[in-house]
């Protein structure tokens, strides 16, 4: 599969956005002690959730594709609960604003997960 089909599905664009927002917006945060450890977790999960989807599109068939699926879905569910916890140091409008991102993130890696299983119900994954 080429590179161009990854970078036509929905959660792999918007989490490469949503990485790139991370990544803005914790430099708010470098002056703040406390927060260091939550950068680099933070900036951390968010790349998972971009670096799963590629590696499982290299995998695209089976059980393995569908176990990044799960992988990328678990580091979104990650990131948007750590901005939840950012959210004493992050303005509110943008906390609310990556949450909503990661939460479409999440739909997104639902759907296709589900979807993948409701096929692969019908013929075992290999």
């Amino acid at each position: 599969m080429s590179q161009q089909t990854l970078e036509s599905f929905g959660a792999y664009r918007k989490s490469r956005e949503l990485f790139d927002e991370v990544v803005g917006d914790l430099r708010l945060l470098d002056e703040i002690p406390a927060c260091w450890k939550l950068i680099g977790q933070q900036i951390a999960s968010a790349d998972s959730i971009c670096a799963n989807i590629e590696e499982g599109h290299g995998r695209r068939i089976g059980k393995e594709y569908l176990q990044f699926l799960l992988y990328s879905r678990g580091s979104a569910r990650e990131t948007r609960g750590r901005y939840e916890r950012l959210s004493h140091w992050l303005p509110s409008s943008l906390v609310e604003k990556r949450i909503d991102l990661c939460d479409e993130i999440i739909a997104i890696l639902t759907s296709t997960i589900h979807t993948l299983e409701t096929r692969h119900q019908r013929s075992p994954l290999k």
